[in-house]
């Protein structure tokens, strides 16, 4: 197939690689994918009432040979790292069945592995036999292009996310259930719908309002439902014509959020402004005396920015580390002028500098 100009917010449908293919090279700033599993299932699964378990028996988990799924892995990673920016984003989510196949042929990709995430699941489907630990996790892994790529990652939206705590890489979200699991007549219209939760996870922590997100194995449409209520575009690949339609339905009953719900100030980095810029222009006058806030330390400002504490003479970080006797200081943080912390006087001149 021939490349064309992209086109962005579609649902295409037929053949991942195929598809791909037609994208045009460096387009897409997140790649999310939840291949098949090639769970090799054989026979059924009983509940102990001799009821059927729902399995996931679809013929697209079904390939012959881990040969035939390495060499289908190899082609849609491949198709997948030239769509994608240099500083873009691939996620693939994954059971212990395919993950560590899928994890070897990135890294021969030349993919850079960045995190392995769990997702740990606060509901799993009980192991009914009882002859294996009960399987309650799926394994992400997050790669970038290569190991020079820089992707986007909002570190300080995650930490406020998780309490203003480091986010961790062991995510506890319930799989899909209630309203939030698709049904026709009844049954599961997907067996391995992921959960929205999961997706708004990831096109948070890991793109900007506005990118591109491109799925290769939609499903029932929940990495596509996720991006456009989170301001981003998307394109979405998916071959069965019953998922299509199921993630359509999805998209046309989504409504993304309002701007200001997905834009963030906590990613914007500060013009970074030096001590002794604040004393060339007067804001800290030299010869002035800094302290700490409980009065217990105090230094004097030079003409060339640095302090002066007894024979300690340095940066408004090295003095108070030395000072505390401790390895670090953040002195914008430490020192105050009369009872105002230095660091407020550096925001006005931002503020007015680059309001």
């Amino acid at each position: 197939m021939s490349k064309k100009l992209l086109e962005t917010n579609v649902v295409l449908q037929g053949d991942c690689i195929e598809l791909l293919k037609t994208l045009p090279d460096k387009s897409i700033d997140l790649v999310f994918a939840d291949p098949p599993y090639n769970l090799q299932l054989k026979g059924d699964l009983w509940r102990p009432n001799n009821t059927k378990v729902s399995a996931v028996d679809d013929d697209w988990d079904k390939y012959d040979s881990f040969a035939a799924y390495d060499d289908f892995t190899t082609k849609w990673l491949t198709e997948c790292r030239r769509v994608l920016k240099d500083n873009g984003s691939l996620w693939v989510i994954g059971s212990y069945h395919n993950i560590f196949r899928v994890g070897k042929i990135l890294q021969d990709l030349d993919y850079w592995i960045l995190n392995d995430t769990l997702w740990v699941k606060t509901n799993p489907m009980p192991n009914f036999k009882g002859t294996r630990f009960n399987n309650s996790h799926e394994t992400l892994i997050w790669a970038g292009k290569s190991e020079k790529s820089k992707p986007t990652f909002n570190y300080k939206t995650m930490k406020a996310h998780n309490e203003d705590k480091q986010m961790r890489s062991d995510w506890l979200i319930p799989i899909c259930s209630g309203k939030e699991r698709i049904k026709i007549n009844g049954e599961k219209a997907h067996s391995t719908q992921k959960p929205l939760a999961l997706l708004r996870r990831i096109i948070n922590a890991t793109t900007k309002p506005g990118d591109i997100v491109l799925d290769p194995f939609l499903g029932s449409g929940t990495t596509a439902v996720a991006a456009k209520e989170l301001g981003r575009s998307y394109i979405v690949i998916e071959r069965d014509s019953t998922y299509v339609k199921v993630a359509k339905k999805r998209l046309t009953d989504t409504t993304p959020l309002d701007e200001t719900l997905i834009t963030s100030k906590l990613e914007a980095k500060a013009p970074r402004v030096a001590f002794g810029l604040l004393v060339d222009i007067g804001l800290i006058k030299a010869g002035i005396t800094l302290t700490s806030k409980d009065g217990k330390y105090s230094a004097v400002v030079t003409a060339n920015g640095s302090l002066k504490s007894g024979d300690i003479e340095g940066s408004i970080h090295k003095v108070g580390a030395v000072l505390q006797n401790q390895p670090s200081c953040n002195g914008w943080t430490f020192w105050y002028i009369d009872g105002v912390l230095i660091d407020e006087i550096r925001q006005k001149y931002l503020e007015k500098k680059y309001a």
